[in-house]
């Protein structure tokens, strides 16, 4: 019976389908609705800013070092596509209202739009970059809608435009529907890997850079150059903690860049977070007091 189940699965689903759903239409709203929720000030803006620093600065120094670790240039596009772009959104939103209450919702929705920007911009080259030139890698940028619907926002927002809150609580269900679609897609990918063909030599290098390296130079970063509140200092730590996002596996299959490998590196990623949590957090309350 659960053979027959899980045949079926595969066979009347469509996984690109979903991918498709997500990226162009899904994902924009959840972009609209997470820069629209709170009006723009300091800590609104400098929090984003400062987790792309870091994401940005660990970014250029992975690009020599993929070479050096990995042969073949597929494996080098999924290093550097996917070791920094974190779970910010379906895992850490959520988490941040079990550590630090629903104040922190404005402050993980706005570094998750960061953390999206990053995806779609730098993630989408890596992965495109196997299909394309540079020329067309960055024109494949430029059709993802999410860049536009964050523009669209931020001008909304900054100009104090008012939306209807019937249109609102649309928006807040198209932005958790996101969440739902990727998780799907995640599990669909998840239910093809096997243990004994998993990269482990993938995985676990991504995962040491975005466990181990990410975090440290984050809190050193943090804690040496920003004037953040512990407040807002302590999500953005948190944020960078968060395990490898699924939307990894969405840009993965859009672009056919072994989007099961990219899978089964999320998972290996998501159990060393669950195992290393409860030192995350201590972590946090020693750093940021």
């Amino acid at each position: 019976m659960g053979f027959t189940a899980k045949k079926i699965f595969k066979e009347e689903i469509n996984e690109r389908t979903l991918v498709l759903l997500s990226l162009y239409f899904f994902q924009p709203i959840l972009i609209f609705w997470g820069l629209t929720k709170r009006p723009i000030d300091y800590e609104f803006i400098a929090s984003p800013i400062a987790y792309l620093s870091i994401v940005l600065v660990i970014l250029v120094l992975l690009i020599p070092l993929s070479k050096l670790l990995f042969k073949q240039r597929q494996n080098q596009s999924i290093y550097l596509a996917t070791s920094l772009v974190g779970n910010t959104g379906n895992l850490g939103i959520p988490l941040g209202i079990a550590i630090f209450g629903i104040e922190s919702v404005p402050y993980t929705s706005i570094i998750n739009i960061a953390n999206i920007l990053f995806i779609y911009i730098f993630s989408v080259y890596f992965f495109a970059r196997e299909q394309f030139q540079l020329k067309d890698a960055v024109y494949s940028i430029l059709k993802i809608p999410g860049i536009w619907f964050a523009l669209l926002a931020l001008f909304i927002n900054y100009n104090g435009i008012t939306i209807n809150e019937h249109v609102y609580a649309a928006l807040e269900m198209g932005a958790y529907t996101s969440m739902v679609i990727q998780l799907l897609i995640f599990g669909i990918y998840l239910s093809s890997v096997k243990v004994r063909t998993m990269p482990w030599h993938l995985s676990l290098n991504i995962s040491f850079i975005k466990h181990i390296l990410l975090p440290i130079a984050g809190i050193i970063f943090i804690v040496n150059f920003t004037d953040l509140n512990a407040f807002v200092a302590s999500i953005l730590i948190m944020e960078l903690m968060v395990p490898l996002a699924v939307n990894n596996v969405n840009i993965a299959a859009l672009y056919n860049c072994r989007p099961y490998d990219v899978a089964a590196t999320v998972l290996v990623s998501t159990a060393l977070f669950v195992a290393l949590l409860y030192f995350y957090i201590e972590m946090i309350n020693y750093f940021i007091k």
